[in-house]
């Protein structure tokens, strides 16, 4: 049974114009036998990696390494012989999954083009029934602030991409002009290039909140008090040339002996990173395009890689043809600083980055909490942990996802939301759109934006309206309040350290309001000490059990074995432990056996951070737990599991306290400057009152 089928992400039921799926599989290829280079396809494969030093020797090729990742599987694009033949030397199996990405890239054309000849209007937001290109979503940017200026305005941000395009985005709240304090919510997509839907659900959204404003009255309200900055492609330069190269592809030019007429690629189609061909330097015109590479993945920087926040740690490269190449220095690219001036000049408390494919919900941290930095200290848990996989939970019973933290996908570092979460204290998160494909037929597009089968009605678009209502709650950031002259500006800054992995970067933040006609001011704020910097406590167990059980077995590949676990008495800490020979792979699930006999999933360990699975539960309620091993190894290890309760007591690591600087203005002159210190959930009282005389 192949990892995928084995993958418990969910399917969608497409159109009926949509294309037949491609087999999940074409049969295992146990290290594929050569195929001449002129006669290979980019194709789409699943590569069995059942131990953590499976997936290190994968991760050392530098190929294409897609984000669908399971505790023993990686889906990979092979664009060229050479790279089914590093797999083979690698001593890696892997499955065909999509055996011919650029029949593939035709045929969802054709499904495609069939779905928007049938359809007058999709049930999208905006009606659209067929994928944009970049001066689709230009017009559409500036047509939604054409439809409603007074809740929407389009614009530019700073720095142009290495080709001289402008990156736009779209601002939408009631009174948008206003410069008042509410709380902000960042919506972005199209980071990668290849990722289409993450763009079309971004825009989507913006369509949703402007089309729906005045009619709806939970939207209205978010709107009253919050603002939306939509961001739909950050990557221009990339995302142009995917798209374009994407959508030529015709089933006419392939014939049917498997070799093209017109095309032998997909050209850019899967392009993954922006159009930096050498460090430092601006591209010639056209030498982005032509730079495929095969299929362009190779050339550029991962975006998703280059965030100043531990950049240069595990789960990024530092060779400039690999997927996840994380560029010369933290935020040496346009499209990261554009993102960064953005997030450092607003009140960002709610943020999504918007990506395919893998049907997930990830929160920061990017790697294990236990990973130790060049300089000793560990990465540690983030803070705000519960409360985002709160949140993270709630949206991905939305939209059927999983919720986990980012390092359980794999190792990252240099993210979007590690850089903004760790900087500013904002909520982020990414959602890995779709189940199978970086850009699949529209139809899916449009069911995974509404939610389809038990999630018909929800999807990502409820998923991002939860997202947006805790932006606005108070319980999840800081409210500054009180008196200030009428016109006033008032700044909110600071300047800090980032950590990188190995050193630190020069951060700022720097945000302005005004203060309305009434002399008082509310000003929505994320906390003035940043998650990074904060005390976080580590929980200490006991050396000597409460109760302890050990078992034993032997778990056939492809089946589970089960063990019933008793807890009878109050205990802090309930730990399971399993260990085996390597090198052969095990997972463990903890499960609470309900009164009526089901069981509810409490706790797994499946990750691929360690060699040996350990799962903790916190205060557990007494009763029956059942104690899955699970074998998805090719062998029949035995092994040994040892439940045990513990009393634990809980050790706080000390931290920093930080503060803002809270200025008052009059036409750029400082009138008044005190520091500001809030913590998450908390509203500060601070009068002007120096500003108030001087103003006079």
């Amino acid at each position: 049974m192949s990892a995928f089928i084995r993958s418990r992400r969910r399917r969608l039921t497409l159109a009926a114009t949509t294309v037949a799926a491609v087999a999940l599989t074409a049969g295992l290829v146990p290290g594929a036998s050569a195929t001449p280079a002129g006669d290979f396809r980019a194709q789409l494969v699943t590569v069995d990696t059942p131990t953590r030093a499976a997936k290190d020797r994968l991760n050392r090729l530098g190929l294409d390494m897609t984000e669908h990742v399971g505790h023993d599987y990686v889906e990979v694009v092979l664009h060229e012989a050479a790279d089914a033949e590093a797999l083979k030397a690698a001593g890696l199996n892997w499955n065909v999954r999509i055996p011919d990405l650029l029949k593939r890239e035709a045929e969802n054309n054709a499904a495609n083009r069939a779905y928007a000849e049938a359809t007058a209007t999709s049930r999208l937001p905006s009606g659209r029934d067929t994928y944009r290109t970049l001066d689709d979503y230009d017009n559409g940017l500036t047509e939604l602030a054409q439809q409603r200026p007074d809740i929407a305005r389009k614009f530019a941000l700073p720095h142009k991409s290495l080709e001289g395009k402008t990156v736009h985005g779209v601002e939408i709240g009631q009174d948008v002009a206003a410069e008042d304090g509410r709380p902000v919510f960042l919506m972005m997509g199209l980071h990668h290039a290849r990722e289409w839907p993450s763009g079309e659900h971004a825009i989507e959204f913006a369509h949703d909140l402007v089309k729906n404003y005045g009619s709806d009255p939970r939207i209205t309200r978010l709107l009253q008090k919050a603002r939306v900055l939509v961001v739909p492609v950050v990557n221009v330069d990339g995302f142009e040339k995917s798209v374009n190269d994407g959508q030529k592809v015709d089933l006419r030019d392939i014939d049917d002996g498997g070799t093209a007429s017109v095309l032998a690629t997909p050209g850019n189609a899967y392009k993954r990173k922006n159009c930096r061909i050498v460090d430092g330097q601006q591209p010639a015109a056209g030498e982005c395009a032509l730079a495929t590479s095969p299929g362009g993945f190779g050339v550029g920087v991962d975006l998703n890689r280059n965030y100043g926040g531990y950049w240069g740690g595990p789960g990024a490269s530092d060779k400039s043809p690999d997927p996840t190449y994380r560029g010369a220095a933290p935020f040496s690219e346009p499209e990261t600083r554009n993102v960064r001036d953005l997030v450092s000049s607003r009140q960002v408390t709610g943020l999504i980055t918007n990506h395919t494919y893998s049907n997930l919900v990830l929160r920061p941290g990017g790697v294990a909490p236990d990973t130790k930095r060049p300089n000793g200290e560990a990465v540690g848990i983030p803070p705000d942990d519960a409360a985002m996989k709160t949140l993270g939970d709630t949206m991905a019973e939305q939209n059927g996802y999983t919720s986990q933290q980012s390092w359980q996908l794999y190792d990252t570092t240099g993210t979007t939301e590690d850089w903004s979460y760790n900087a500013t204290g904002g909520y982020g998160y990414t959602f890995e759109i779709g189940p199978n494909e970086f850009h699949p037929p529209f139809p899916e597009v449009v069911d995974e934006y509404l939610g389809a089968g038990q999630h018909a009605g929800k999807g990502n678009r409820e998923a991002y309206l939860l997202a947006l209502e805790n932006a606005i709650d108070t319980a999840h950031h800081s409210v500054i309040a009180g008196r200030a002259p009428a016109g006033a500006t008032l700044r909110l800054e600071k300047n800090f350290a980032t950590p990188t992995w190995s050193d630190a970067i020069e951060d700022s933040l720097d945000t302005t309001m005004k203060v309305d006609s009434s002399g008082k001011y509310t000003w929505h704020v994320n906390p003035s000490t940043r998650p990074v910097v904060q005390a976080r406590q580590n929980k200490v167990i006991s050396s000597d059990p409460l109760k302890q059980e050990t078992f034993t077995g032997t778990t056939p590949p492809a089946q589970s074995t089960d063990k019933e676990f008793v807890v009878d008495r109050a205990a802090d800490v309930f730990e399971v432990k399993l260990d085996w020979p390597t090198p052969d792979d095990l997972d463990l699930k903890v499960l609470r056996k309900n009164a009526d006999g089901s069981l509810t999933e409490v706790g797994s360990s499946g990750s691929f951070v360690g060699s040996k699975e350990r799962v903790l539960l916190d205060n557990p309620e007494q009763g029956t737990y059942v104690l899955r091993v699970e074998n998805f190894a090719s062998a029949a290890p035995t092994w040994t599991m040892t439940a045990s309760l513990f009393d634990a007591t809980t050790e706080t690591e000390p931290g920093l306290i930080e503060n803002w600087t809270l200025s008052c203005e009059k036409n750029g002159t400082v009138l008044e400057q005190i520091p500001v210190v809030v913590e998450r959930g908390q509203q500060v009282k601070a009068d002007l009152q120096s500003c108030v005389r001087k103003w006079r």
